[in-house]
């Protein structure tokens, strides 16, 4: 127990500690997972509605292919970004080897297959009578794609919880890519592993808990909004 103890000191001293480096962790963290949170669903979500409201030639090898994805291991991904990315690979000119942009592209294809989807289940899901609708109107795809989406607000809202919940806590592509350099490349989750690795283990624990306190916060958040999107929520 004496172990427990002294883990839960260090953690204590380590987050009350203003010249460690948790700060800028915490905000490249933000920074990255925040916006392939963003660009994943700004793609996703819009490919999840048409996988859902529409049926089409292709549509079966789409939807397999975004169940492929979500389950896509993150190491994988990361691999094969770092090769097209690396000095001699297709897209080594632009430097990305090691950089918070590489990361951000690379949990960007990691939230995209989840953020699709989470969308089309959702809009798989609504009741009949709103697709009758829809038919019935004889509205152009994007009015009715937009519609749809509202409809299933909630849902989509779901999706965005999935695809941050994935980003914000992988740790395997992120690594590749980025290479946790310390000040540069540095996020929450490599931290952890850099922390834990040399035994540091008071420190891996503070930073875990600084890991699920920004994860609960904005699975709050976005419940808070589903609720309002309900009646009587």
């Amino acid at each position: 127990m004496d172990f427990l103890f002294d883990v839960f000191a260090d953690a204590l001293r380590y987050l009350a500690d203003p010249a460690g480096e948790l700060g800028p962790v915490v905000a490249l963290t933000l920074v990255v997972a925040g916006t392939a949170t963003f660009l994943g669903v700004l793609v996703g979500v819009p490919i999840g509605v048409a996988l859902g409201l529409w049926r089409f030639r292709g549509r079966s090898a789409a939807l397999t292919l975004v169940n492929v994805g979500m389950g896509m291991p993150p190491v994988l991904a990361g691999l094969v970004l770092l090769l097209l990315v690396w000095g001699d690979g297709p897209l080594g000119g632009l430097g990305l080897v090691f950089t918070p942009a590489a990361m951000i592209l690379a949990q960007t294809l990691l939230a995209i297959p989840i953020a699709a989807g989470v969308t089309a289940g959702a809009v798989r899901n609504l009741p009949a009578a709103a697709f009758e609708q829809l038919a019935a109107l004889g509205l152009p795809p994007l009015r009715q794609a937009t519609l749809a989406g509202r409809e299933a607000s909630a849902g989509i809202l779901s999706a965005v919880a999935a695809a941050f919940g994935r980003v914000v806590s992988e740790v395997g592509a992120v690594l590749i890519v980025g290479g946790n350099i310390k000040g540069e490349t540095r996020v929450l989750t490599t931290a952890i592993v850099q922390e834990a690795r040399q035994a540091r283990f008071g420190a891996a624990l503070g930073l875990g808990v600084v890991l699920l306190a920004i994860a609960l916060a904005v699975n709050v958040l976005l419940t808070r909004i589903q609720l309002r999107e309900r009646p009587g929520g």
